[in-house]
């Protein structure tokens, strides 16, 4: 996507320096625009780690170039270098617990590399297998973008040609997905088909990613935006500002539960009530096939207390509750298939139950 007149990757490998693999740095953003270098598997496993990269897609992306540098990083050979590759992998699925895709891509780098003696090879086959997941994704995104565009040129239509006013929450873009985005993707194919919308930005406590970084994206596209608390949802939908909720995922289940940022399923509860469409986008690798039940089966990340009782901004750190203050964190919430009402995949959309699933993906 175009960051002052020039298109951006979330993350690419430099095309002079291939043992180089940069990527935007999100802790910097809105207020500074900085490229990090990760050149070692720490500096990968760090950027997943501390949120300088994040979004479910994005982070599998970097866990797979992150093990191409640990490949590059070793001499090992024959069975020392696949007991090399094991560890390496199974360090990297401790980075963040919730984003399936973290596992997803990790999964298919080991599997690729089953096998490999040789380290030279080994490199070059991890290097092709993470250009490729990164493709995908790019791929699932914007087929994301054109599936979900079908329904907002229903609900323009509809409307008249009036502006289609979209909510969304926490950051679902080009960079959280490495280009495109899943929630934001259709908005992207709307507005540049120049179908009138208008996107309200959830704040996105308590990292701030809407007021930071959605609303960073949609002011370097030209999208029509406002940025609201995470509490004035349920406001706007009760007088008919809200024609339709899009998020992303971290991970759905295979039966349609959602896990996404927290304060989505609040989302979801004010949406079903005024009987508002609440989708969810987001590519199959962002689907953990294996699991029926969300509530059980999903670890929920719990992080830092200091996110909740301090809040960044331009001139730094302000502390918000009192010393001493007992703070709980928790980063995801789980939505109910019931309360969704479609999925938006790069094969379609569907509903959200586990037979609309397995009809899509033929499971």
């Amino acid at each position: 996507m175009v960051i002052n007149g020039q298109n951006f990757h979330a993350i690419w490998v430099d095309n002079n320096k291939k043992d180089i693999v940069r990527v935007i740095d999100q802790q910097k953003l809105p207020f500074e625009f900085a490229i990090k270098n990760l050149v070692t598997f720490n500096d990968a496993f760090s950027a997943i780690k501390d949120m300088t990269v994040r979004g479910a897609p994005l982070i599998g992306v970097t866990a797979a170039y992150g093990l191409y540098l640990a490949m590059l990083s070793t001499t090992c050979k024959g069975a020392e270098l696949q007991l090399f590759i094991t560890a390496k992998c199974n360090e990297m699925e401790q980075a963040r617990p919730t984003a399936v895709n973290l596992s997803y891509a990790i999964t298919r780098i080991k599997s690729v590399l089953e096998g490999i003696d040789n380290v030279e090879r080994a490199r070059e086959i991890v290097l092709r297998e993470a250009d490729l997941i990164k493709q995908q994704e790019i791929d699932y995104c914007e087929a994301i973008g054109i599936a979900g565009l079908t329904l907002i040129e229903e609900i323009s239509r509809k409307k008249k040609r009036k502006p289609v006013n979209i909510l969304t929450h926490c950051n679902a873009g080009w960079l959280a997905c490495v280009d495109w985005g899943t929630a934001l993707a259709p908005i992207y194919k709307a507005h540049k088909k120049g179908i009138a919308v208008h996107v309200w930005v959830d704040e996105t406590r308590p990292r701030n990613q809407g007021s930071k970084l959605t609303a960073f994206e949609l002011m370097h596209e030209g999208v029509p935006h406002t940025v609201i608390p995470d509490n004035t949802g349920g406001h706007l939908m009760q007088h008919g500002m809200v024609d339709l909720v899009l998020v992303g995922s971290d991970r759905t289940t295979r039966t349609g539960d959602v896990c996404n940022k927290i304060g989505t399923y609040l989302k979801a509860l004010a949406a079903f009530d005024n009987r508002i469409p609440f989708y969810v986008a987001l590519p199959s690798s962002s689907i953990d096939f294996e699991i029926e039940n969300g509530f059980t089966n999903i670890p929920i990340e719990q992080r830092n207390a200091n996110e909740v009782s301090h809040i960044e901004g331009k001139e730094g750190k302000v502390q918000l509750v009192p010393n001493g203050c007992k703070v709980a964190n928790y980063g995801f919430d789980v939505t109910p298939a019931r309360l969704v009402t479609g999925l938006i995949t790069e094969k379609g959309i569907c509903p959200a139950t586990k037979e609309g699933i397995s009809a899509l993906f033929s499971i």
